[in-house]
């Protein structure tokens, strides 16, 4: 694997772990629940484990289409709560 496509990978990996812990880190703060940020936190540690196996596979177009599913459901959950905002302020 040329230096290009190990940086790559790392960077990846490092992106993937830090989605999961920063997540876990926030639905921990809003629902004030330190056991659920404990929890978020080892499943960011294994998904980070597993995401050498996962970043091979980001290629193939079954992996592409599931994170394109995953990618829909944050935008649709982002959109929910802006509007939920915009209803508040109205």
């Amino acid at each position: 694997m040329t230096e290009e496509n190990q940086e790559y990978k790392k960077e990846t990996i490092e992106s993937f772990a830090g989605l999961f812990a920063t997540f876990g880190q926030a639905v921990g703060d809003i629902f004030n629940d330190p056991e659920l940020k404990k929890k978020a936190k080892e499943f960011a540690e294994s998904a980070s484990a597993s995401a050498n196996s996962l970043v091979d596979r980001l290629r193939e177009d079954d992996v592409k289409e599931k994170f394109r599913d995953v990618g829909k459901a944050a935008e649709d959950f982002g959109k929910n709560v802006a509007d939920c905002f915009k209803k508040e302020k109205q």
